[in-house]
């Protein structure tokens, strides 16, 4: 345990947090659940609309406006276009002076992953797709602001429930932009899921990043006739990566360093005189990720100097790591409990051990209907998050549900398939019964609200000051090759 795990850890001493027994009336919980039901067909219908545009982060103008219009006819007032972002939104319903309960949906998709929803690779003809299941992300997170909306106009609950349009997830840091304008400020809590392999409520760190190319420019020249006449921008390049790899022996342990050349040349008789070079560097601390990024500069700096080329480079993303909430989780959970677990038909579990013969060592499908342990975790997960920069600005808590085919790894044709299907419908509309199980049981227990505030300044540091890793960028609106996190 280091010296901040064991000062949180102090702190967090002196918190007292609910019981894990939801608190939500029974007549409440029945009421969201009928609200959710008669939505059912909606939230697929949705869902899979927007699997079938597939648009890439910042170029979803047709599944932001599906959104929309599903919000604006339900009663909410939407606001679209913040934060210099075309397509995010802010939805909301006021009831009164009370809680302000945020909801993030998302629905971008990733490049390069088009694929027919069946179980066995076949490319649907498109340039994207849903490879990480924001189609049912946004649908179901829709749907849960709505079926609570309804229950708090028929039982006078007074307060604001609000659905963030978040978009480019997927390495284009969207919701970093909607944290700098400061669009959650007065937001009490936040309730977020993700598609997955597994119902839980578990919440964990995610790791922080910051992402950037490096543009080398040199001196073109024939590579046989006047190699001295040349100055190559490849040399800057590859010297540059091969400091950054003497590097790793050097960094902090689990830092994560990734790169790509993402332009090395157009021929090898010709000195390159312009390349890039595409990085990634991650770990759980915001701190250590700018202390490495920052030699990571000055690698590149010495790579221009030692081939006399010249370098400048564009932070490209950045965000904070998740910050977890043992309070909010607990209604999370207890939520989803009382939502309970997914069964798969025949046909479903058919189509789920198909898709499982393309994988390494699977778990048995029927663990699908299993709801797992909900504890804070130690351990990061493997990716990065821009939900993170909304968890260091206002208590925010998450949710899994199975969506994909247990043992399939995120991004791949596996989940777009699933998340094309049935079984992708079933895992969203347990996650939208959950969601709004928790925002009832928010608005309806403010004591719960006050304790995930104190849990969440403990972890957080009562002098800290949100400062974006990503510096004062806008939004990319050019966005072209969907970089993912």
């Amino acid at each position: 345990m280091n010296a901040r795990t064991m000062t949180i850890a102090a702190a967090l001493s002196t918190v007292a947090t609910p019981a894990l027994a939801q608190q939500l009336p029974a007549a409440d919980s029945q009421q969201i659940l009928s609200n959710v039901a008669a939505n059912e067909k909606a939230v697929g219908e949705t869902a899979l609309t927007i699997w079938k545009h597939a648009e890439v982060g910042y170029k979803e103008t047709q599944s932001s406006a599906l959104l929309q219009s599903k919000l604006k006819a339900a009663g909410f007032t939407v606001k679209a276009g913040v934060a210099g972002e075309p397509t995010a939104f802010v939805a909301s319903f006021k009831n009164g002076a009370g809680p302000v309960i945020g909801v993030l949906a998302e629905y971008d998709a990733l490049p390069g992953l088009s694929q027919l929803a069946q179980p066995t690779k076949a490319s649907a003809g498109g340039p994207a797709g849903h490879g990480c299941g924001h189609n049912l992300f946004g649908a179901a997170s829709t749907y849960a602001a709505i079926a609570v909306k309804d229950w708090m106009v028929k039982n006078k609950v007074a307060g604001e429930i609000r659905l963030y349009g978040t978009p480019a997830e997927e390495g284009g840091s969207g919701k970093v932009y909607m944290v700098r304008a400061g669009l959650f400020n007065d937001v009490d809590t936040v309730l977020h899921w993700h598609p997955g392999n597994a119902n839980s409520a578990a919440q964990g760190p995610s790791m922080a990043n910051i992402s950037g190319k490096f543009r080398f420019h040199g001196k073109s020249a024939h590579a046989a006739g006047g190699p001295d006449k040349g100055r190559s921008a490849l040399d800057g390049v590859e010297a540059m990566d091969s400091m950054v790899n003497m590097m790793r022996e050097h960094i902090p342990d689990r830092t994560r360093i990734h790169y790509v050349i993402t332009k090395g040349g157009k021929a090898p008789n010709v000195v390159p005189d312009e390349t890039e070079v595409y990085y990634y560097v991650r770990h759980t601390d915001p701190k250590i990720v700018k202390a490495t990024w920052e030699w990571v500069t000055q690698a590149a700096q010495g790579a221009a100097m030692g081939t006399q080329t010249k370098v400048d480079w564009e932070v490209t993303g950045g965000v904070y790591s998740l910050l977890p909430n043992e309070a909010l989780m607990k209604v999370m959970d207890a939520s989803l409990h009382t939502a309970g677990a997914i069964s798969w038909t025949a046909e479903e579990i058919a189509f789920g051990k198909k898709i499982q013969e393309t994988l390494v060592s699977p778990p048995p499908v029927e663990t699908v209907g299993q709801i797992m342990p909900a504890t804070i975790l130690d351990d990061a997960m493997g990716g990065s998050t821009d939900v993170s920069d909304v968890s260091w600005t206002t208590p925010t808590v998450g949710l899994s549900t199975a969506t994909f085919v247990p043992g399939s790894a995120g991004h791949s044709w596996q989940n777009v398939a699933a998340a094309g299907s049935s079984i992708g419908v079933k895992g969203a509309v347990l996650a939208t019964k959950t969601l709004a199980l928790a925002a009832a049981d928010l608005f309806r227990n403010p004591a719960t609200i006050e304790a995930a505030k104190k849990e969440f300044v403990a972890r957080r540091g009562p002098d800290f000051k949100y400062e974006a890793m990503l510096g004062d960028r806008q939004p990319p609106l050019d966005y072209r090759d969907g970089a993912v996190e």
